[in-house]
């Protein structure tokens, strides 16, 4: 066989797409003896998509719905099992800040899931958090809720140590190769690529902002919006020292009803900060169609409420980039088995809040792909709402 002239090899399973949900089911399905291919468009690393950023938010008291806790549950300790297998450091704790009014989805939707599961919390006034977290400034009114098991993921740490323990478990990763077509019937799954026609038992798609394109002939209503993010020093050396990962937690405020979250600069250009789901929902876009660039005008929207919460790091812009969510409409995932393309399973739609759950959306996916179900609770991450909800009478 010739390079440019591998047809029809063999897999158990096919993975298109090695963002941190394929680099992790390569991973899964390796680890248990499958023979897997696994093929990505683009580098090793590269940062056009979402999985990348430097640093992300790991949190277990889920505001967006108590459903998640228990996929959370097992994310932490798989992160954990990756980072020791690697010898990686993977996640920093430094427990998390929510602030908002008492009745915002960041504070009694936390609390919902913190009682439903049990799960330590504290309830601060602004008060108590400016005394205990001096860098923060809110308004009086303003409710705080602590949560101690919060931290920092570190993004091409993780994507990397996946992709590492995968190929150590036998996994065959392909980069800048990209797919062309993909068949996912019968008796077994095809996909032609750049270089090749590959055959499997079945494939796994996990394209993340390529997913509208990849995964269109299944209906999924998936949108891709462009977010950014900044990075900024603080004003003085005092106000590094409190804006430091070891005494500043990260934080999701509700500032006027605008969401801005921050990490604290634990890795990369300085201490992350970006406003949440911002974009022009009626103008989605593709990654070959995005702006990349970021304009002094959005820079300036994020230092506006900076300076309102957390006036000392009001310093420099040390960098800006642009990041893309794939928007489902109700913002939950989708992850799920075809039922029109019997040998496809895929997970796309993790409208800005999935990366934490790579690892355990790894495993979900390779329980899809070898036994056709899993143990985790994911009914209300199937596709059927969406079917279901265009059946529903108007």
């Amino acid at each position: 066989m010739t390079p440019g002239d591998e047809t029809a090899r063999p897999y158990d399973e096919i993975v298109l797409g090695l963002g941190v949900m394929g680099s992790a089911a390569a991973w899964h399905l390796a680890r248990r003896g499958r023979r897997v291919l696994a093929v990505d468009a683009h580098a090793s690393g590269h940062r056009l998509g979402a999985s990348h950023g430097h640093t992300r938010i790991i949190r277990k008291a889920y505001f967006e719905d108590p459903a998640y806790v228990p996929l959370l549950d097992r994310a932490y300790r798989l992160w954990d099992d990756l980072a020791r297998e690697t010898g990686e450091t993977l996640l920093l704790p430094t427990g998390g800040l929510m602030l908002g009014p008492p009745e915002a989805p960041v504070i009694a939707g936390v609390l919902r899931s913190a009682r439903e599961h049990d799960l330590p919390y504290e309830q601060l006034t602004a008060r108590e958090v400016r005394r205990r977290f001096p860098a923060f400034t809110p308004d009086d009114g303003v409710a705080g809720l602590w949560e101690p098991q919060a931290g920092i993921l570190f993004p091409e740490r993780c994507v990397r140590a996946l992709q590492q323990a995968a190929a150590r478990a036998g996994a065959e990763l392909r980069f800048e190769e990209p797919v062309r077509a993909w068949q996912a019937d019968g008796s077994h799954a095809t996909v032609e690529t750049s270089r090749g026609r590959y055959e499997a038992d079945t494939l796994v798609i996990a394209a993340g902002p390529w997913a509208p394109s990849v995964l269109a002939r299944l209906g999924l209503p998936l949108e891709v919006f462009r977010q950014v993010a900044c990075w900024f020093e603080p004003v003085s050396p005092e106000d590094a020292a409190s804006l430091a990962p070891e005494r500043c937690p990260l934080f999701i405020g509700v500032i006027d009803g605008v969401h801005l979250y921050g990490l604290p600069a634990a890795a990369g250009p300085g201490f992350k900060v970006a406003i949440h789901n911002t974009g022009d929902w009626s103008d989605p876009c593709t990654p070959e169609t995005v702006r990349r660039d970021v304009t002094a005008e959005e820079v300036e929207a994020v230092r506006r409420l900076l300076r309102r919460l957390l006036p000392g790091l009001d310093g420099p812009l040390v960098a800006a980039e642009t990041c893309l969510y794939t928007m489902t409409p109700d913002a939950h995932f989708v992850i799920d088995r075809s039922a029109v393309h019997p040998r496809l399973v895929y997970a796309a739609g993790f409208s800005g809040h999935g990366f934490k759950f790579g690892g355990v959306v790894g495993e979900i996916l390779a329980d899809l792909a070898t036994a056709g179900r899993t143990a985790h609770p994911i009914g209300f991450l199937s596709a059927d709402r969406f079917h279901e909800a265009r059946r529903a009478p108007a």
